[in-house]
């Protein structure tokens, strides 16, 4: 049995759907178990929903209807109008409506996750329902009834023996009856049955657990990217795809914002020893890059760029040293609120640490610590990582650009960086030429 997961960019439109069963016609005497993100930027316009919920805009059921009609309009392209698939989807998005005809919950977290799971659900009935009008035999399963998380909303931490127990009991009787079931990334439930989500970009991590809990033989993410490149090819030029990975370099990556592959990926495949396949769903026949255990550590530099960075530079009221009880606390509260620590440095007398520009949890922090600390941000940074560094990347990197923080550990660099403005460019080019 093997897992394959497809990201919303392969499902973004009819077209990109069919194209999707195409692959999977390849594979039709396997047992598969298919995860599928939402379509496109899905996502992004139920968080726009979200949004003008919680607020009261009034324009909250507007948006929702918009989030509607792009996928009818999909449906229309797939389905003859008489399509029993119509009225499962429109069942599906009732649930939606139930939550818009509420108040909005004081927990945004926990609304956020009863409207974002339309977006996975939808599409995951469109794309089984595709799949068997095609001739590809499909089971529909809710990876709510698989994964079990705890009740942190927004990034459910999964229920291991619970969700194990769940996939062996119902996964394999579904295989038994059509080769393929169909099922969603990114949500999970609580064990009151409400849905959780598991972070942003979740569904990789969706897969890997799914993988983990069957043991499968392998697991293929299908991507538009040929495999796992050594740069974002959106921003920098001349990037080289890395055939081969091991676990370990693709933790490293993924830690640090790598956007191939959601970062709590890798660790159960690991676990369990089983290979993961980057694919690409534009040209299907290519071998990708394949993350396993056994990989000699040759590798050209690899650099992830990390946007929308802030730097907290935290000192005590009174002076004192910054000693270890200071940093328990400080720890202990960025960890409640969910504030990930990309890099951190300190003095005798203050510490500063890198951490993702989330304006409301950084203020919550500096609410929460503001009896003992003072707190100065910094925001519009980046935080580029480079493993396997060479002088030259180092250089190339740092032009245009001032290192406010910097870190060299074996063979991997970090630094924190703020780009020059063009006019401050053009202004230190001209100095530099009059010199």
């Amino acid at each position: 049995m093997k897992v394959f997961k497809f990201g919303g960019a392969s499902l973004k439109d009819a077209e990109n759907i069919k194209n999707v069963a195409s692959i999977l016609q390849r594979y039709q005497n396997d047992s598969l178990v298919i995860i599928v993100s939402a379509t496109g930027k899905t996502t992004n316009a139920l968080e726009a929903v979200i949004d003008a919920h919680a607020k009261q805009t009034g324009e909250a059921q507007n948006l929702y209807n918009g989030f509607k009609e792009t996928h009818y309009a999909i449906m229309r392209d797939l389905f003859d109008a008489d399509d029993k698939v119509f009225a499962e989807v429109n069942d599906t998005l009732v649930e939606g409506e139930w939550v818009l005809e509420e108040a909005p919950a004081e927990d945004y977290d926990y609304m956020y996750d009863q409207l974002v799971c339309m977006g996975e659900l939808v599409s995951s009935k469109i794309v089984g329902a595709y799949l068997n009008k095609i001739g590809l035999p499909t089971t529909w399963l809710d990876a709510r009834d698989v994964i079990a998380t705890d009740n942190t909303f927004r990034e459910g931490w999964v229920v291991w023996d619970k969700t194990k127990a769940n996939a062996q009991k119902i996964v394999p009787p579904m295989l038994e009856k059509t080769k393929f079931a169909i099922t969603q990334g990114f949500i999970g439930s609580t064990s009151e049955n409400f849905t959780t989500t598991l972070g942003r970009e979740g569904s990789d991590y969706s897969a890997a657990i799914f993988s983990h809990c069957l043991d499968a033989e392998s697991m293929s993410i299908w991507k538009d990217v040929p495999g796992v490149l050594n740069a974002d090819p959106r921003v920098f030029d001349n990037t080289i795809k890395l055939d081969r990975l091991s676990y370990k370099e693709a933790i490293e990556m993924t830690y640090y914002g790598a956007q191939v592959i959601h970062p709590k990926t890798i660790k159960p495949l690991q676990n369990k020893n089983i290979p993961m396949f980057v694919k690409s769903f534009l040209d299907p026949t290519a071998p990708g890059t394949e993350i396993s255990s056994d990989v000699d550590d040759l590798y050209p530099p690899i650099i992830v760029l990390e946007k929308n960075q802030a730097l907290m530079h935290i000192s005590t009221l009174d002076y004192s040293f910054v000693a270890e009880h200071h940093m328990a606390r400080l720890f202990k509260k960025a960890a409640d609120l969910r504030i990930f620590v990309n890099m951190m440095q300190n003095t005798a007398v203050s510490f500063t640490i890198c951490v993702p520009n989330v304006p409301d949890r950084i203020e919550t922090f500096i609410d929460g610590i503001s009896d003992e600390f003072k707190v100065k941000v910094e925001t519009g940074l980046e935080l580029i990582t480079i493993r396997h560094y060479t002088e030259e990347t180092i250089a190339s990197l740092k032009k245009n650009k001032i290192v406010l923080f910097e870190e060299r550990i074996r063979n991997m660099l970090h630094m924190v960086v703020k780009n020059i403005p063009l006019i401050e460019r053009k202004a230190v080019e001209v100095a530099g030429s009059k010199a």
